[in-house]
């Protein structure tokens, strides 16, 4: 088998794709690409008689000109996927991409707003007659002064989580472990003013600090929701998440 039979492999394999599975036209593109890859790094040695050995130095050789790790993962399963196929047509016993894997995607750090976007997201303008309005000014203020996972906000309660006296909140965070954390001056300013008019929405018997219009526990996405009419509301120009306040 030679560059050319190799070539002629990887057409009828493509081909498969596009009549028996009836991929698309932008799938079949990106197989032939990364099929190229491995074609190249083969030459004129047979694919069927490449090694595990080869595939994995072809992974780190693609690694270390400069792919992602993203790409290269996508670029292996195109790889194990055309193995597959020649297995089944009995030119190949063993697929030789079998335990190989891409390079680790590096963890990036969370987005953050910059202080001038915070500053312009919590002084936004709002309706001080609103509840709602108070509601999230008290939810963001809390968020941005104790850094605040969302289900970590959404869980606070009001008798046995906030105490503005001393000026600390009791965070439930992972594995139901709990700390206190001190408020900032202006979340203390916006909870003591949410609380003056929370009863007008909240159940009787709902313990939650932050509610919903249904009187209940507000939940994790109505809160991202809201931020984001916040951060639209103040002309950020960029989706803010609760990640990005936490950060």
């Amino acid at each position: 088998m030679s560059a050319t039979d190799n070539e002629t492999s990887v057409a009828e394999f493509l081909a498969q794709l596009a009549h028996q599975r009836q991929a698309s036209p932008h799938t079949i593109a990106a197989y032939g690409r990364d099929l190229r890859r491995v074609g190249a790094f083969a030459g004129t040695q047979p694919l069927a008689q490449l090694q595990n050995a080869q595939i994995g130095r072809f992974v780190m050789q693609l690694h270390g000109g400069g792919l992602s790790p993203r790409s290269i993962a996508r670029t292996l399963s195109s790889w194990r996927a055309c193995y597959r196929w020649l297995a089944r047509h009995g030119a190949v016993k063993q697929n030789p991409c079998d335990g190989i894997r891409a390079p680790k995607q590096p963890r990036l750090l969370p987005k953050a707003l910059t202080p001038e976007q915070t500053n312009a997201l919590l002084d936004a303008e709002s309706d001080a007659g609103d509840l709602f309005d108070l509601r999230d000014k008290a939810m963001f203020e809390l968020f941005y002064s104790c850094g605040l996972r969302l289900a970590e906000l959404a869980a606070i309660d009001c008798n046995q989580g906030v105490d503005l006296r001393e000026g600390e909140v009791q965070v439930t965070g992972k594995r139901r472990k709990t700390r206190l954390v001190p408020l900032g001056r202006k979340a203390i300013e916006a909870i003591t003013a949410w609380q003056a008019r929370r009863g007008e929405v909240a159940n009787p018997d709902e313990a939650a600090l932050f509610v919903g219009a249904r009187g209940k526990r507000i939940a994790p996405r109505t809160i991202e929701l809201r931020l984001t009419r916040w951060a639209s509301r103040a002309g950020l120009g960029v989706h803010v998440t609760p990640h990005m306040l936490r950060h």
